[in-house]
């Protein structure tokens, strides 16, 4: 396996390279909009996609709309901490950069996510997950309490099946893709 930053640049080349990639994100949303149907969770923690990513936003949308309990949060970096706090987020809402120029809620409420949708730039088997490296997600659910279920979203070329584990790495709970639930690890 090379080395993970190398792996980084591939994976995101390749997912901007990505043949059909606004159909496959067609096909990821239906996915997420069916998996949702069976969650119990009112509140969601997710991601302003950037580099290629998979957009969210717009099934998240579509699942908030049936229970007005239910939440939708955005990322906002806890520098002091390492981690991560998830605001409020809805269509329209004021948003502003963070210090890296991913746009972020402003002014609305902090709530802790029930489920966590995570960007994947690779995944491997049995739960694992490649992102950036800065170890934000990581630390971030080893943190919560009660841990929040972990869902990972990307496409399915970034599928590593000699991915191992490094030490921070956190075990997903279910990885979706434009193929479907490729696995899901202890049910909903």
């Amino acid at each position: 396996m090379p080395d993970r930053a190398i792996l980084r640049q591939k994976l995101i080349r390749d997912r901007l390279d990505l043949p059909q990639r606004l159909e496959r994100a067609e096909q990821l949303q239906s996915v997420l909009r069916v998996w949702l149907l069976r969650r119990q969770e009112d509140t969601i923690g997710a991601y302003w996609p950037i580099k290629g990513e998979f957009d969210p936003l717009p099934a998240l949308y579509r699942w908030s709309e049936a229970n007005p309990r239910r939440r939708i949060g955005l990322p906002v970096v806890d520098k002091a901490q390492g981690m991560l706090r998830f605001h409020v987020w809805y269509p329209g809402c004021p948003m502003e950069e963070d210090a890296t120029g991913i746009p972020k809620p402003k002014d609305t409420e902090q709530f802790q996510p029930q489920l966590l949708l995570l960007p994947c730039l690779g995944y491997g088997p049995e739960g694992l997950r490649l992102g950036y490296g800065g170890g934000f997600m990581g630390r971030t659910i080893a943190a919560l309490q009660p841990r929040p279920a972990t869902a990972g979203l990307g496409f399915a070329h970034g599928f590593l099946p000699l991915l191992k584990p490094d030490a921070a790495d956190v075990a997903l709970d279910a990885m979706l893709t434009e193929e479907g639930v490729v696995w899901e690890l202890g049910g909903s």
